[in-house]
């Protein structure tokens, strides 16, 4: 139920209902080249003041659920232009202690580089996922889930590929998808694999070329992986 009110002209609807605030959260992930990370920044206001949490903060009237999580990133940890991927809102009722909050969360897949707090938070910082400490509101349930939509999402886009250089070993991709998906596979049989996706192009480039033992670099086809796409076509390990 809502009554219109007419201010300057304009018909404006208030509704007797509360309602909730709504937040954004980003799950930023990146990968050193053995592990899977997670970008975290340490609040530097209450609640949980001190503890760590994922960048994110509440959305403005103006802005949509996407643009709030790339300003909140940018403003709290300096990175810009992050592709990111809505996976999941989060609604229950006392999940923050301040007031009735819905907060929709992203997850995202960078290059590692460097990241300094800003805005309200102390400080910002890339975690292994093994290492990450008890998360401020409900973060540790948000990761989780993001874990499982990113475990998911890898069988059929090639969203791991975010996380590696454009020049790639097959080790350092077998070491990445290892990592996302808590696995171990046999390095001829993942090779062969990807090998007859053709997915992967070649380099001319080699890896320490000034060692005795040098390793192929590949790069990644879009164009082929858009192929197998519209075939239907799931990665399965």
């Amino acid at each position: 139920m809502s009554e219109i009110n007419k201010e300057n002209g304009e018909q404006r609807y208030c509704y007797k209902y509360p309602h909730p605030s709504v937040t954004t959260d980003c799950v930023i992930f990146g990968f050193d080249g053995t592990r899977l990370k997670v970008l975290l920044v340490q609040r530097g206001i209450e609640p949980f003041k001190g503890r760590w949490a994922f960048p994110g903060g509440f959305m403005k009237m103006e802005e949509s659920a996407e643009e709030c999580a790339l300003r909140e990133l940018q403003e709290e940890t300096g990175l810009q232009g992050a592709y990111i991927r809505q996976f999941h809102t989060f609604t229950a009722p006392h999940r923050d202690p301040r007031e009735r909050v819905i907060t929709v969360a992203f997850y995202a897949l960078v290059r590692m580089q460097e990241v300094k707090g800003g805005d309200d938070a102390d400080d910002a910082r890339w975690f292994a996922l093994d290492e990450v400490p008890q998360l401020a509101f409900d973060h540790d349930q948000i990761l989780r889930r993001a874990e499982q939509a990113l475990r998911q999402q890898i069988h059929f886009e090639p969203v791991g590929f975010e996380l590696l250089p454009k020049q790639f070993t097959i080790k350092e991709l077998q070491n990445l998808y290892e990592a996302i998906l808590d696995v171990h596979f046999d390095r001829r049989n993942f090779y062969n694999k990807m090998r007859r996706l053709e997915m992967l192009e070649l380099s001319d480039e080699r890896s320490n070329p000034s060692q005795r033992k040098e390793a192929f670099l590949f790069r990644f086809n879009p164009q082929k992986y858009d192929e197998l796409k519209k075939k239907g076509f799931r990665l399965e390990f």
